[in-house]
């Protein structure tokens, strides 16, 4: 460890010394609130830490581990690991907890350690702040496990690890000041020693060997690597409407597979409801180069270069960016979707002639021309962008597990993401014949260019209407969806429009049929599906707080944990189409079934964290718990259909 870490470790030990004291005397007055204070380490039976290698003696290709066991005296128990840290809301905002932590120092040549697998933690009632609460912690006896490979060319002799363990003990009223012990683990390398058992085989029955990614080449020397198994697992599931495959992504052939898979889940982004909209633009814009097959393939790569580097982007976001987990994480924040709905609102009225008038050059900056290499490449960053609400199937799975990757792969496969999603735009360059009877010049093609228009100003509204919407919001009550009718406004008028100029272009009753019968159906459709989508539907939803989960699930109730937002239509999709029918409103309304719903409309703090625990990254999602399931294996779906969640509940309540 180096000594800056060690000098602030003692400094924060010591800081939390002297506030102990100030906090005694003044939890001692009279009258005072209980409050959380800390005393110096090694006050009473805390908690005792050693480390142990599964072997002692070991064999070159072995694969083992070693154990960091925290044993808790009665009454005593400590933070989980970072990912794993929830605060009660009852603690206030200035409550920082201590992770338990564990560094390794120190790993000798010839062997490769792999991410530690931690504990469960439990729920312990806690009373800091005279408010009871369930607190998520280690207690008891808490093993986590250091997975260990041996080179299959490890030169015979001794090995010593040298590991840290950081942890901050703590009773039902107080936390004590953090600890910090250091190890040094040996074992010995002998090709000839044959097979050892553990020397402690209790201690060990935690380890599951099975579900580390073990590199198949064995270690390749000091703190190398995590290739592409670094998440830990060796195989990634998918759920697809029930259909579950999965692949091991391990080794060269199966990360070849990975990319294939999250670049068909990019290919598929472009079906959302998110990306539709765009689309016909971009093939107006590239039907004016159709007669010049050099300089549409240009203009269609330089769109496939601007969505993958948007995808790139948010790649080097998650990967090295603290805090920013999840694909859609930039629409948590307020000032993104007011920023998208601007650019969008922008482009909508410059195709419907605005830019005829003298307006800033900024303005025409925001807005270039699609026939142009930069608009085409900033038109190919806007799609992606507008397509980061919504996930599709295989998309999610591949991108999860990347999230947890080296920064080498996680760049990778959301690269594959990006190329996945930019393919369409390609094939379109290079079939020439695909767009060219698109409509160039005319009144027919100012028509569509206008009733496109007012469709991006929908768009525009939509993206406008979510922040304003929050904005006016108190939680935890639901966000008002008024703003859905400003979108319904635009869609109506853009129908009315297309219905006006079709009957004054042609006489053709078969023409007119051919686009007035659509517009009329789409008119009144979204009428009726903004009336729902406007409304909070029938479901009587619980909304997340960490205690009101635990609360729940400790009555043995099944709990339906919902995550959604405003902005993500996947979700409005499945919440309409699914979670709203008759059949699944009786079942939440049966007894022991609790629908609870996690808004991720804004920076929901306790909703990432369930997220992260859940080890799941961006929306939808529907996880389901129960006393007929394990707590660390809940049933998730991001696509699901009724009957699956039928089956679900059924299964939890096993």
């Amino acid at each position: 460890m180096s000594n800056g870490r060690i000098e602030r470790r003692v400094l924060i030990a010591a800081f939390l010394a002297t506030a102990s004291a100030i906090t005694s005397l003044w939890s001692a007055a009279p009258g005072s609130a209980p409050a959380v204070f800390a005393q110096p380490g090694g006050f009473g039976p805390q908690v005792d830490v050693r480390a142990v290698a599964q072997k002692t003696v070991a064999r070159p290709g072995d694969q083992l581990a070693i154990a960091i066991a925290l044993e808790h005296g009665d009454g005593f128990h400590t933070w989980p690991n970072d990912a794993q840290v929830t605060v009660p809301a009852e603690f206030g905002t200035g409550f920082e907890p201590i992770p338990t932590a564990i560094e390794v120092v120190a790993v000798p040549e010839g062997a490769t350690v792999h991410p530690i697998v931690w504990p469960a933690p439990i729920d312990v009632p806690v009373n800091y702040t005279g408010i009871p609460v369930m607190l998520p912690s280690f207690a008891h006896t808490a093993v986590a496990y250091l997975p260990v490979q041996i080179s299959p060319d490890a030169a015979p002799g001794a090995m010593e690890f040298d590991l840290s363990v950081t942890f901050q003990a703590c009773d039902e009223t107080t936390c004590f000041a953090p600890e910090t012990t250091t190890f040094r683990v040996a074992m010995n390398v002998d090709a000839a020693a044959s097979p050892a058992q553990p020397l402690d085989p209790t201690l060990f029955a935690g380890f599951d060997p099975a579900a580390v990614a073990w590199n198949a080449g064995g270690g390749g020397g000091s703190n190398a690597a995590l290739s592409a198994c670094r998440a830990g697992q060796d195989r990634i599931t998918f759920n697809v409407f029930g259909w579950t495959p999965s692949l091991n992504p391990c080794g060269t052939v199966g990360f070849a597979i990975l990319l294939l898979v999250a670049a068909f889940g990019g290919l598929l982004l472009n079906f959302t409801p998110c990306v539709l909209p765009v689309i016909p633009l971009k093939i107006m814009g590239l039907s004016r180069a159709a007669g010049n097959p050099g300089r549409l393939i240009g203009l269609g790569f330089a769109m496939a270069i601007g969505v993958v580097a948007f995808w790139l982007a948010i790649g080097a976001a998650i990967a090295f960016i603290a805090g920013f987990g999840a694909i859609n994480a930039l629409f948590q924040t307020g000032w993104f979707s007011i920023v998208v709905g601007l650019i969008v609102g922008v482009m909508a009225l410059g195709m419907l002639g605005l830019f005829t008038f003298s307006v800033p050059q900024a303005v025409y900056r925001i807005n270039p021309s699609h026939d142009t290499p930069q608009g085409s490449f900033l038109f190919g960053v806007l799609t992606a962008v507008l397509s980061t609400p919504c996930t599709a199937p295989f998309m999610g799975g591949a991108a999860a597990w990347a999230a947890t990757q080296s920064p080498a792969i996680t760049l990778t496969t959301f690269a594959a993401i990006g190329a996945g999603m930019a393919l369409p735009y390609l094939v379109l360059t290079m079939r020439p014949a695909l767009i060219q009877k698109v409509p160039r010049s005319g009144p027919a093609s100012e028509v569509v260019k206008q009733v496109m228009g007012i469709m991006m100003l929908a768009v525009a509204a939509f993206f406008l209407g979510i922040p304003i919407a929050s904005a006016l919001n108190t939680p935890p009550d639901p966000v008002s969806r008024t703003y859905w009718w400003a979108v319904a406004f635009f869609i109506v008028l853009a129908m009315g429009w297309l219905t006006y100029r079709t009957l004054a272009l042609t006489d053709s009753t078969r023409r007119r049929a051919a686009f007035i019968v659509p517009a009329a159906v789409l008119a009144f459709g979204i009428i009726f599906a903004v009336r729902d989508l406007s409304s909070h539907g029938p479901i009587d939803w619980v909304y997340y707080t960490p205690e009101r989960f635990a609360s729940a699930q400790a009555e043995g109730n099944v709990v339906v944990l919902v995550f959604t937002a405003e902005w993500c239509l996947n979700c409005k999709a499945l919440e309409s189409g699914v979670l709203n029918r008759d059949e699944i409103v009786q079942l939440f309304e049966s007894p022991g079934v609790i629908p609870m719903r996690v808004d991720m409309t804004n920076d929901n703090e306790f909703g990432q964290a369930k997220l992260a625990e859940l080890n799941w990254y961006g929306i939808p999602l529907l996880a389901v718990f129960g006393p007929g399931l394990s707590a660390e294996a809940p049933l998730m779906f991001d696509t699901y259909t009724q009957q699956m969640v039928k089956d679900a509940v059924a299964a939890a309540r096993q």
